[in-house]
């Protein structure tokens, strides 16, 4: 599964949270945020297959607006 996704993650540290805590609920082969780019994109590779709503949910619970990046 990959997965692209807009969020409003702009901190180190709250980057740092999502990624661990994502790595923690899920099997995550790679999973990044990119800080620069102006959806503060979070991408994930995972060998399960994975709905992006239940991405979306996760995140957001973890306090950040999510969603699909078209």
């Amino acid at each position: 599964m990959l997965g692209i996704f807009r969020t409003n993650i702009t901190t180190v540290q709250d980057r740092n949270n999502v990624i661990r805590a994502l790595s923690a609920q899920f099997i995550v082969n790679a999973c990044s945020v990119d800080l620069e780019d102006c959806d503060r994109v979070l991408r994930i590779v995972s060998p399960q297959s994975l709905a992006e709503q239940t991405i979306i949910e996760f995140v957001t619970r973890l306090g950040f607006l999510c969603s699909v990046l078209d």
